[in-house]
């Protein structure tokens, strides 16, 4: 006689097909999130001339536009006025297609970057849609997203940031593409009899290492996402192997799982990135293109790279000099900016970072700050406790992919809390904070008792959808009340210092 509880049998994911509303409310979003990106777009100037640290990157842009060699190769980032380009070319490159349309003027600059901004609220939206299969879920999303602060700012400057924030974004919901599909593969495999499949290409995944390759040649940053992404994927076939008794299913994720998976998010990303630095190879001016033959390696920490061949010593003494640069920017060495902040601040929006200001002597200002919608940071910890509860006591997987990637995005810069940091590089964050705060309302407006003095007035209503109702109003009202320093008003001053709640946010 058996004892003992059995094995509940897998079942497969499920899935809820694209409807009418789901295109309805895609459309709406995308309607607002280009209008919203794109109105005063070129209202913050100085003289014509690129703002904060669009002085950096809008000149290197503008390198790459004039010296443009051939629609395959581009252009090089030649910038004598800055000694070092500190980044990889692929953001630059795509700025300056906005510059070789409109020309050397704010709209240039900032057209490619408000076009991604728009695109991270649809793509935030679709995560949302494909992790819950719901399109009010979505919904939820990309209201939320479109009331972000951050995401709004963040694509109106002629920077990397949106770049690489909308790269990460569309990894993640190809990942989650990947994972929907294998486990529906591994699904059918079971229900046919079959106990270890084969999975044949996953496309998903390719996709996810395309971009995530992407992601890198805009910023280093990328390769935290490179490690995570790539243990969660083959981590999540390991359970699925296991979930569907395969015998040893840590040999035969080893054996079948993780070759493809190097392949698809570490090879891919690495071959892109190398791609992306094509026209440097192909320059013969390119910075340190020969600093081989010139002595400037002989001379340096890395000599050893003299016995590699003249293009590629000159491009690993190039990345070298690059992370000696970072790795010596930090607080103990003696570099300070009043806008430093640390990865612990970005948890609550604590420190925002001014990005323009004009004064007048009227008692007026214009300011515009990366500023976080407070009822969206605010909360940032709270979601994440509530996601981690989900996925350790009710086996929410929908959480999974949102926590990772938080994770990819915050946990790497604790490590290094002693580089000079600031808001900005919290950006890649928020998009998976709203994804989770998206699925925790489609939670609560399931809960909740029949508000009868409500329904009489309006129709049947729960006091869980009346709460994330007044959530996303407030939302909303918040971007709104907010709204002078995320597009530069000029307000009094009296108005802005009613708009500083915290004296960490001046």
């Amino acid at each position: 006689m058996k004892t003992g509880f059995s094995k509940p049998k897998p079942t497969a994911p499920v899935t809820v097909p694209w409807t009418q509303r789901d295109t309805v409310s895609t459309v709406v979003i995308g309607i607002l999130a280009v209008f919203t990106r794109f109105v005063g777009l070129t209202s913050a100037r100085s003289n014509g001339t690129p703002v904060f640290d669009e002085k950096h990157y809008v000149p290197q842009a503008w390198d790459i536009a004039r010296s443009w060699f051939n629609p395959v190769l581009g252009g090089i980032e030649s910038n004598p006025g800055y000694g070092l380009v500190v980044h990889p070319p692929l953001a630059k490159r795509l700025e300056a297609l906005g510059e070789m349309v409109f020309g050397y003027t704010p709209l240039g600059w900032r057209f490619v970057a408000a076009l991604f901004s728009s695109a991270v609220v649809i793509f935030t939206m679709l995560l949302a849609r494909r992790l819950s299969q719901s399109w009010l879920i979505a919904a939820f999303a990309g209201t939320i997203a479109l009331c972000d602060g951050v995401l709004l700012v963040i694509g109106r400057f002629g920077m990397l940031d949106v770049f690489i924030l909308l790269f990460v974004v569309m990894a993640a919901w190809t990942l989650a593409g990947d994972m929907r599909q294998v486990h529906q593969r591994f699904h059918d495999a079971y229900e046919e009899g079959i106990v270890n499949p084969r999975l044949g290409f996953r496309w998903w995944r390719f996709a996810t290492g395309v971009l995530l390759g992407l992601a890198l040649s805009v910023k280093w940053s990328g390769l935290y996402y490179i490690a995570f992404f790539g243990l969660l994927s083959s981590f999540y076939d390991l359970w699925l192997r296991h979930r569907y008794g395969v015998k040893n299913p840590v040999r035969e994720t080893l054996l079948k799982d993780v070759p493809s998976a190097l392949a698809s998010i570490v090879l891919i990303p690495a071959v892109l990135y190398v791609w992306s630095w094509r026209a440097w190879f192909a320059s013969e001016t390119a910075v340190y293109r020969h600093a081989l033959s010139d002595g400037t390696i002989a001379d340096s920490d890395w000599s050893w790279l003299t016995k590699l061949p003249e293009a590629a010593a000159g491009w690993f003494y190039y990345h070298f000099s690059v992370l000696k640069f970072h790795s010596e920017l930090t607080s103990s060495s003696g570099h300070s900016h009043p806008w430093d902040s640390k990865p612990w601040s970005w948890l609550v929006a604590s420190r925002p970072i001014l990005y323009y200001s004009s004064t007048s002597s009227d008692d007026s200002r214009r300011m515009i700050y990366l500023f976080g919608t407070p009822a969206i940071w605010w909360l940032t910890v709270p979601i994440l406790l509530w996601a981690a509860w989900a996925w350790i006591t009710r086996k929410d997987r929908r959480v999974i992919i949102p926590l990772v990637a938080f994770g990819a995005g915050f946990l790497p810069w604790l490590a290094a809390f002693d580089r000079q940091m600031y808001f900005f590089y919290a950006a890649p964050l928020v998009p998976f904070t709203i994804v989770l705060i998206a699925l925790a309302l489609g939670e609560l407006s399931k809960r909740g008792k029949q508000l009868n003095w409500v329904s009489r007035q309006i129709g049947p209503i729960t006091s869980g959808r009346l709460a994330v109702v007044v959530y996303l109003a407030t939302v909303i009202g918040m971007f709104l009340y907010f709204s002078p320093i995320l597009y530069g008003y000029r307000i009094p001053n009296g108005i802005y210092e009613q708009l500083m709640w915290l004296p960490s946010w001046k």
